[in-house]
């Protein structure tokens, strides 16, 4: 019984514990799919650091970059470039010069995907995890 009382109280905190994140990274709520206009597909990608669309299960390489930084964006974050399509992190956040501090509006949008090489499936990010 109390093994299942934890794992609720767990699996709750976990799963409001996402929105945080989004608002721990310029532009968090509205980080877009690189597959939209793909059928079917959301035009902005919930789970940031998630490989899965709408968070949950295993980080992509943008959310390892912000993991290792105990979630918090840094310059360290910011001028990375997690998914190694020759944009820093800040840029495809919007945040190009890396002075963004949390609750600060952003004066950018996002241009990419800071955890998904773009633009998908070419020659530059043929070998990434990611396909549409």
């Amino acid at each position: 019984m109390y093994r299942v009382v934890l794992l609720v109280l767990v699996a709750a905190t976990t799963v409001l514990s996402y929105p945080k994140f989004k608002d721990a990274i310029p532009n968090g709520h509205v980080v877009p799919n690189p597959c939209y206009g793909n059928p079917g597909q959301d035009m902005v990608w919930g789970g940031v650091g998630h490989k899965n669309i709408s968070g949950g299960g295993d980080l992509n390489p943008f959310g390892d970059t912000f993991k290792a930084d105990n979630f918090t964006y840094t310059m360290t974050v910011c001028q990375a470039d997690s998914d190694g399509d020759g944009l820093t992190n800040g840029q495809e956040l919007g945040d190009p010069t890396c002075v963004w501090t949390v609750g600060a509006i952003t004066t950018n949008g996002p241009r990419g995907h800071p955890g998904i090489c773009e633009p998908v499936g070419s020659q530059w990010c043929k070998n990434s995890w990611f396909k549409c």
